[in-house]
């Protein structure tokens, strides 16, 4: 059968997700960016797949450079309070109905914001980690961000004064000189670095958690992309998974995607808003048909 991959708009699209929803029972879900903008928080990439702005920070370049790490951190103080603040959006609400609905059996986040848990969702796989917490890179001591934000703020208090546009994941679009910001090391080992407990670019996503979301994945009928480019490999491996075991495909999402090729439906158009109430049409089909 051919694939459609019109675009359909406004209420179209609704019908054409809802439609999705019914003809498949158990849904694996992949998120990205896309689904948290609407809680402020930005998205790396535009609509073609390109960078928004300069590349975030690399696993390799933070290990090995205590200048990164300063920069890094003094940075994350000004940018983070954006990303502790926020709240779950439509995007996130409309997920975790379907997965009490019962069409949802589970959600793999590329994001580290935590909002698909604070919405409701029960059953996610945090591919890339949670930006809530921090560890010790030498003995693998866990801390929460905020009482290490705490730190940063009483041995720096001069830069809680900074002002800057906010970027992706708690990072902060501030330029000067770092040299006297005042990183702590691991007060367990005396010697530990500091750092998010997320994937950065250039690490490996953990076998486990791979593994994890390969099986959401080969037990659902269908997977739903929503609002993830799938430009970087670890958001991609699933559908191609998805795509190879026959399961069909349809994605959510503005612009181009690494994986437009594989969809059987596509849909550009605001996601929070078509997402919920395809999800509240959905629901009155279900309790109409019981």
């Amino acid at each position: 059968m051919m694939n459609d991959t019109r675009q359909p708009a406004g209420t179209e699209a609704v019908e054409r997700l809802r439609e999705f929803l019914v003809r498949h029972a158990s849904l694996a879900v992949l998120t990205g960016a896309g689904v948290s903008t609407d809680s402020g928080i930005p998205a790396y990439r535009d609509e073609t797949g390109a960078w928004k702005c300069a590349p975030p920070m690399q696993h390799q370049q933070f290990m090995g450079s205590a200048a990164a790490r300063q920069r890094y951190w003094a940075r994350a103080l000004v940018g983070f309070r954006t990303l502790h603040g926020a709240r779950p959006g439509a995007a996130h609400r409309a997920l975790a109905y379907l997965e009490q609905a019962g069409v949802v059996s589970g959600v793999i986040t590329q994001n580290v914001d935590g909002l698909h848990q604070k919405a409701g969702s029960r059953n996610v796989i945090d591919l890339h980690g949670r930006a809530e917490q921090v560890r010790c890179m030498g003995c693998g001591a866990l801390r929460m961000r905020h009482d290490l934000h705490a730190e940063l703020a009483e041995r720096n208090p001069e830069w809680l004064e900074h002002e800057a546009e906010v970027r992706p994941d708690g990072d902060a679009a501030l330029e000067t000189d770092f040299s006297t910001f005042e990183v702590p090391g691991c007060s367990r080992c005396g010697v530990g670095i500091w750092k998010p407990d997320v994937v950065f670019f250039g690490d490996s996503v953990p076998r486990e958690r791979v593994e994890r979301a390969r099986a959401l994945v080969e037990g659902a009928e269908a997977l739903l992309v929503v609002g993830s480019s799938l430009m970087v490999y670890s958001g991609y491996r699933f559908a191609r998974q998805a795509s190879e075991a026959g399961l069909p495909i349809a994605c959510l999402n503005r612009g181009r995607t690494r994986a437009d090729a594989l969809y059987a439906l596509k849909l550009e158009a605001p996601i929070g808003q078509v997402l919920e109430a395809a999800a509240l049409a959905f629901t009155g089909v279900a309790r109409a048909a019981g």
